[in-house]
């Protein structure tokens, strides 16, 4: 909506640009070593090769330099730094994996390992950033998460690494530095961290950015759209404008003529568990 109050734009979440409902898709569950697409499980009871040393088990709260294509692996890569300088992750937990079934060995990039710390890793970092999953969803903060590979594996290695990377763009990693705990939970920590918008959602050149990048629109609030059954892309639509226009009013110099923009779910992401929303408006 550029000149009306009466009707906002209506943008169904696009499956390759939404950060805020594909990125635990597009990147965490990329990093939660489950190995190749295609891979089966394979159950082994075969003890840990004599010849190989383990990788040594990962510190909670060590930082790493790691490219996008390394926080898209599902092992760990990366280089080891302080956290004092810059870094493009932080760990904020590290966890044993459950890799022994009925009394085998499970391989590391089995569905049953892979599944472990997809289900482990979202529910510590909220905690360890702050704020609440609503403030989480508002900023460009995500986790991704690590395993061992196969040979550091099958030498002994049974930890997994929970990260934190901030997105600073398309295929781009934020560059953080020093310690991520609690950054959401105060604003003025939390806002270079939010989401933002070099354009309005509604535009083919409406980029993801954070907040601490030059931005003309702002991500205002999280509308929670129920559950069950996706109820179609017109009803998600209508369910949460009313809201979203209400919220940018708030914001609005002029309560009278203001712009938003909604963000709703497709049915592919409703599925994958994303019953949610972003409102929008202009920064």
């Amino acid at each position: 909506m550029r000149d009306t109050l009466k009707r906002g734009p209506k943008r169904s979440m696009p499956l390759g640009g939404s950060l805020a409902l594909v990125i635990v898709g597009a990147l965490a569950l990329a990093g939660c070593g489950g190995g190749e697409p295609d891979a089966a499980p394979s159950p082994s009871s075969a003890p840990p090769s004599a010849s190989a040393s383990a990788a040594p088990s990962p510190k909670d709260g060590a930082c790493y330099n790691v490219s996008y294509d390394e926080a898209l692996a599902p092992t760990a890569g990366g280089t080891a730094v302080s956290c004092k300088g810059k870094h493009t992750t932080q760990t904020y937990a590290v966890g044993r994996l459950k890799n022994v079934v009925d009394g085998h060995l499970v391989a590391v990039d089995s569905e049953q390992v892979a599944a472990q710390v997809a289900a482990s890793c979202p529910k510590k970092v909220t905690k360890y950033l702050g704020g609440n999953a609503d403030d989480l969803r508002l900023s460009m903060l995500r986790p991704v998460w690590f395993t061992p590979t196969i040979k550091e594996s099958e030498a002994g290695a049974n930890w997994f690494r929970c990260d934190i990377i901030g997105i600073a763009g398309p295929k781009a990693l934020m560059t953080l530095k020093g310690n991520m705990r609690g950054v959401l939970g105060d604003s003025d920590t939390a806002e270079p961290f939010r989401m933002c918008g070099t354009a309005s959602p509604k535009s083919d050149s409406f980029k993801r950015v954070p907040c601490s990048l030059k931005h003309s629109w702002r991500a205002l609030s999280v509308i929670d759209l129920g559950s069950g059954k996706y109820p179609g892309e017109s009803r998600v639509n209508r369910a949460g404008a009313e809201d979203c226009k209400a919220a940018a009013a708030e914001v609005a110099d002029d309560p009278l003529k203001y712009e938003w923009s909604w963000e709703f779910p497709s049915a592919e992401q409703w599925q994958g568990g994303q019953s949610y929303g972003i409102c929008w408006a202009p920064a």
